[in-house]
């Protein structure tokens, strides 16, 4: 009885957040969400989602909502070099030949996530600033003068955590020297797009992704750019199209047939962190961005944070009140050397895909990008509920 009375906060309710609050509710546990905007949504764009976490929206019952509102990307997803020459297909499906990968709009992902919630457990307009802990409780402080109590607080608050200083000193965030222009064109718009696959033009020193969302009624396109400036970290800043347009001048025609279509960018500066040695201090815990920014160069930001929810769920479960510090531990020892790889990994494949330091040879380049197939089936296969159940064996 005592396990299904354990009442976890999460203070953050983007995908991360608003996923573990699903994951630990379908593990019968007490669950509320606190999220700084005034209303739960997402700017529009796209999120590139894969098996390895699929399988856990799956298990919380959202496989539908999955097929409902994704677009499924398929096997004739391909990189080409910047002008269009073929150089190798991507991998789409596990080491198993699951293909459980989807191009999402964020806002329909964030929405379903949402509406699969019980009424009450989402509370928006709270901005956290303060946390203490003391005993078996541990309490946040929010900027409207509230404050909330719980067994547990998962800090879920994206690359600023307003709580990560609570865990570990403050660090600046690495910028890249890197850009990215996205949006959405819709079917109509662009109505010979092929709408079933992933595809890629890498480099010189920039790079150009498409992909569909929403059961493909639209393409989500990002622009790869090198910056000459740091500018400041977001999501939604406006981006100017013509400028956008000009970088890609000369490339593959199909990519002019997208930019020609745009009227309204967003302009994202990549940042990172260095991987965290610690995640955890005695009842407060991070997720997702919080704990372990990366770049999108791998698509495993929200599927690492995907991973992260399933795996403190399946942890929390197997417990009682008294021994959640040491789960919090364990789940913390699960997560962080994955993620870590997978952080450091996205840089890599960064410079890959952008010809940069390394990678002047576009032989050796378009090699080790047809090679990369046999590392993206293992990261796909890779299931963490096994691995979290036996994390949990011993904890009091």
């Amino acid at each position: 009885m005592a396990k299904s009375q354990t009442h976890i906060m999460i203070v953050g309710g983007g995908i991360g957040g608003l996923f573990a609050a699903n994951a630990l509710i379908a593990h019968g546990l007490k669950v509320s969400v606190y999220e700084q905007a005034p209303a739960l949504g997402e700017v529009g764009a796209g999120v590139y989602i894969t098996p390895n976490s699929v399988r856990h929206l799956e298990r919380v019952g959202l496989g539908p909502a999955v097929e409902k509102w994704g677009a499924r990307v398929g096997p004739k997803s391909h990189y080409f070099r910047h002008d269009g020459t073929p150089i190798a297909p991507v991998q789409v499906t596990d080491a198993s030949g699951w293909n459980a990968t989807f191009g999402m709009h964020r806002a329909d992902f964030v929405d379903f996530l949402a509406a699969a919630l019980p009424a009450g457990v989402v509370t928006c307009g709270h901005r956290a600033t303060g946390f203490e802990q003391a005993g078996d409780k541990a309490r946040v402080t929010f900027a409207n003068g509230a404050t909330a109590e719980a067994d547990v607080v998962v800090a879920a608050d994206g690359i600023h955590s307003a709580l990560r200083p609570h865990v570990f000193p403050p660090s600046t965030p690495m910028f890249h020297g890197t850009i990215s222009y996205r949006g959405l064109v819709t079917r109509e718009r662009l109505p010979d797009w092929p709408m079933d696959r992933w595809q890629m033009w890498a480099g010189p020193s920039k790079h150009f992704l498409v992909f569909p969302v929403r059961h493909g009624e639209m393409v989500n396109y990002v622009g790869f750019v090198p910056a000459d400036r740091e500018i400041k970290e977001s999501w939604s800043a406006p981006g100017d199209p013509d400028v956008l347009r000009k970088e890609f001048e000369g490339w593959d025609p199909r990519i002019g047939e997208v930019l020609r279509q745009v009227d309204k960018t967003f302009q994202w500066a990549l940042f990172d962190r260095e991987p965290l040695p610690t995640w955890t201090k005695g009842r407060l815990t991070l997720l997702g961005d919080a704990a372990h920014p990366m770049l999108p160069h791998l698509g495993q930001g929200a599927n690492q944070s995907i991973e992260d929810g399933m795996a403190l769920a399946t942890i929390l479960s197997q417990v009682g009140r008294d021994a959640i510090p040491a789960a919090l531990l364990a789940y913390e020892r699960l997560r962080r050397e994955r993620v870590a790889q997978v952080q450091l990994g996205a840089r890599q494949n960064g410079l890959r895909v952008d010809s940069m330091s390394g990678y002047a040879d576009l032989k050796k380049r378009d090699a080790e990008l047809t090679a990369h197939a046999d590392f993206r089936k293992h990261l796909y296969a890779y299931d963490v509920v096994p691995d979290a159940k036996a994390a949990a064996v011993g904890l009091v």
